[in-house]
């Protein structure tokens, strides 16, 4: 991006910037007032030479200037020809993006030696009342600062924007073009956030919310077993009576974010509904206890909503990470008025969280404190990231059973300790969400969104495939892209309503730019309204082929490739690496793990960027490929036959495939995670038999699609597994969560046939 950028800048016929530096004393890095006082300065010297042959990317950043330089008035009139050049009637996105700044820019320019919070409800008033319900709720949620789940305002990402564009300014006293924008842009957003956290700007929100829709909030809903789930309810003012009803179901008991999407779904002419799990909320007073009731209860509510007079008894349900969970929890139930759903990147209990091929992940230990703490949420918890990375590392280098983390910790954690008591996929995760043929007796319209860097593919792919296998003709859509967990369920379309142009080091391709949340109402307008089908939906799967710049389209995961090809591992080490070749090695290869060293407690890995000039090889094998004389694409599920003898009982595998550019950079493409005992049966643990030859197939649970370009190579990581973040596997045959490093023994060895190899779908 700064490459375009500043090619930019030296297309056009004056000087070129690239080169200029702009005054920042080094006290403004570290001192919040020394940088007050030099941002205006700062903005004041950039504004007469800056320039950008795109108008809009000039626009963009000259009323930011202006906006920092306190110049309010111009700031008006540069944000008015800016909303001209993007406006698309048909994009309520379009429309409303950075009116927050329009409001705050109007407000200061008219404060003079008056109150801003006259000047600001004014100013909101002038810009509201004109906008249509879908551009206003879009800015409603740009101007929701204020969080249920710490009870303070949403500014700290806000300040770590600054700090993160102050990272390479320690000690210098001058700052580039492209570092100048950047920081204004982070200043203005939080200049402009700080000033609208004001009790006025919450009132003119709940006058708007209540001129367009009948809101009614905290309603008990009660289960069939006795307890409450707390509902919040919004209907349009204007239109039918008799409206179909898009529910959120979710633990997450955040009273803006949920009022975001009950608005939202409201202005897009539907009933919303944001349903909160037992215990959430104001109105329950039960033990939360997240997916174990969810499915139960999430039906209670369906059944309650069809009873009211404003609906049509037809609900649809929506959301992403658990929300996606809840939705298949309830469709396991069958409700009767479940019509439609969308969800994303969406969680399977035992599947994807807390475990990932059978293997506890540490994150899931802190998370269900987040949730059960009380009716709302524990964000001040969730954040204390000192606490969780010395709990790790303390248990890391003690060598106790992972078991024991709530006494290092010092805090109970029932629940994790319920789902540490269940390593296998069993009954009680097979419980919670449809199983084998519940699939069968699905039968409504289902859009499914993830990202290739989505924690929660596993999950989201674990539906879909299970739903076509029991239910071939179900009418189900994939639609999948380079996101990560956020984005697989948002798009590339910030809270704010900006665009968020790249990954991870990973620019993204034009036509990876996607609203997901504007799509979530052109699915359910295609179900519940007679609609047009989304364009994108062409296929069953549709996927965006990083490289190509294009959307590709199929019947079948299966489909993406045209043919597939065998990389088996080679047995002599050349430069650090062994080779990928088509044909079988002599030999094998011996790869070793201490499973009771720490040395590594405290390493800091190489590279971690989707595009990186490092890989990380620790613990690893590395085996690479020659060079492609052919473009072509990557695309689908990669396979792989291991043929192998090991001195334990089980051990933990990670897999991981990266494209070697021809300019000597990494770009990840897919990983596979599996405790070797569970690989053939994640409901049954099959322990391996020491020094006997083992043969063991799989197929990853993760896809993607990526252009190779001739000169580029494949890469392929063979990993065991021994760190601070998850259960440790020493391989005794106990239950690993009970094992300690006493239970290590020798060495972890593993010797890998050349017969072993990793099979890759290709599309020429």
């Amino acid at each position: 991006m700064k490459s375009l950028l500043l090619a930019a800048l030296c297309s056009i016929a004056v000087p070129c910037l690239a080169d200029q530096q702009f005054d920042l004393p080094p006290q403004a890095v570290d001192d919040p007032a020394a940088l007050a006082k030099a941002m205006p300065t700062l903005a004041e010297a950039i504004i007469p030479v800056y320039q950008d042959a795109d108008r809009k990317t000039y626009l963009d950043n000259l009323f930011r200037l202006q906006l920092v330089a306190g110049r309010y008035a111009d700031a008006v009139q540069s944000l008015a020809e800016l909303h001209a050049l993007r406006r698309d009637p048909k994009q309520p996105q379009s429309i409303a993006s950075d009116l927050q700044y329009d409001i705050y820019a109007k407000a200061k320019a008219a404060q003079g030696k008056g109150s801003f919070d006259d000047a600001l409800r004014k100013a909101f008033r002038e810009t509201v009342v004109k906008l249509d319900d879908r551009s206003s709720a879009l800015l409603m949620r740009a101007l929701n600062i204020e969080s249920a789940a710490n009870g303070s305002l949403v500014l700290g990402p806000m300040q770590g924007g600054v700090s993160d564009a102050l990272r390479g300014q320690q000690g210098k006293q001058s700052i580039d073009i492209t570092d100048a924008l950047r920081l204004v842009h982070a200043y203005q957003v939080q200049q402009a956030y700080q000033a609208l956290a004001v009790p006025a700007l919450t009132s003119l929100i709940n006058d708007d919310d209540n001129r367009r829709y009948d809101i009614t909030r905290n309603m008990p809903v009660k289960t069939p077993d006795g307890a409450t789930a707390c509902v919040l309810l919004v209907r349009p003012r204007m239109g039918e009576t008799k409206l179909p009803t898009l529910m959120e179901f979710t633990v997450y008991a955040d009273a803006s974010s949920n009022m975001s999407e009950a608005r939202r779904t409201a202005s897009n002419g539907y009933v919303g509904v944001e349903a909160l799990s037992r215990g959430k909320g104001g109105c329950s007073k039960d033990q939360t206890a997240p997916f174990e009731h969810d499915g139960n209860d999430a039906d209670a509510v369906i059944a309650w909503i069809i009873k009211h007079g404003w609906s049509d008894g037809r609900v649809g349900m929506f959301g992403g990470s658990y929300d996606g969970f809840t939705q298949w929890a309830a469709a396991k139930h069958l409700p009767k008025a479940l019509k439609a759903m969308m969800p994303s990147v969406t969680a399977a209990p035992g599947i994807d969280t807390p475990m990932e091929g059978n293997v506890h992940q540490t994150f899931s230990y802190y998370w269900p404190l987040y949730v059960t703490a009380g009716a709302g949420l524990d964000a001040s918890l969730m954040n204390d990231y000192a606490r969780w990375n010395k709990l790790q590392l303390d248990w890391y280098k003690s060598g106790r059973a992972y078991r024991d983390l709530p006494s290092i910790d010092g805090t109970p954690n029932p629940l994790w300790q319920r789902w540490l008591d269940h390593p296998d996929y069993d009954a009680y995760w097979q419980a919670m969400i449809p199983y084998q043929k519940d699939f069968a007796a699905i039968d409504i319209p289902i859009l499914t969104t993830t990202g290739y860097y989505d924690g929660g593919q596993i999950g989201a792919l674990y539906y879909y495939q299970e739903h076509y296998k029991y239910r071939p003709k179900a009418e189900h859509y994939l639609l999948i892209g380079p996101y990560d967990h956020i984005r697989g369920q948002r798009g590339t379309v910030g809270l704010l309503g900006e665009s968020r142009d790249s990954l991870w080091g990973y620019d993204y391709d034009p036509a990876a730019h996607i609203d997901l949340g504007e799509l979530r109402y052109q699915w359910f307008d295609y179900v519940f309204k007679k609609g047009k089908k989304p364009a994108l939906l062409k296929d069953r799967v549709n996927y965006e082929v990083m490289g190509a710049d294009a959307w590709g389209h199929a019947p079948t995961l299966g489909a993406m490739a045209q043919t597939r090809e065998k990389f088996h591992f080679g047995t002599k080490q050349t430069d650090g690496s062994y080779a990928l070749s088509a044909a079988p090695s002599k030999g094998s290869i011996t790869q070793t793990l201490d499973l009771t060293d720490r040395s590594d407690a405290l390493r800091q890995a190489p590279g971690g960027s989707i595009l990186d000039k490092d890989l990380d090889t620790w613990n690893s094998l590395e085996f690479v490929s020659q060079p492609f004389t052919k473009a072509f694409d990557l695309s689908g599920l990669f396979k792989g036959h291991l043929d192998f003898v090991t001195n334990k009982k089980d051990f933990d595998l990670w897999v991981a495939l990266y494209e070697l550019t021809p300019d000597g950079r990494y770009f990840e493409l897919n990983w596979y995670l599996q405790r070797m005992s569970y690989m053939q049966d994640r409901s049954h643990r099959n322990l391996l038999t020491p020094g006997k030859r083992t043969l063991l197939d799989f197929q990853n649970s993760r896809l993607t699609s990526r252009r190779f370009q001739p000169g580029s190579r494949l890469v392929v990581l063979v990993s065991l597994l021994r760190q601070p973040n998850a259960e440790i596997d020493y391989g005794s045959g106990k239950d690993v969560a009970d094992e300690t490093v006493t239970d290590a023994g020798e060495p972890l060895q593993i010797q890998w046939s050349g017969d072993s190899y990793i099979d890759i779908p290709v599309h020429h």
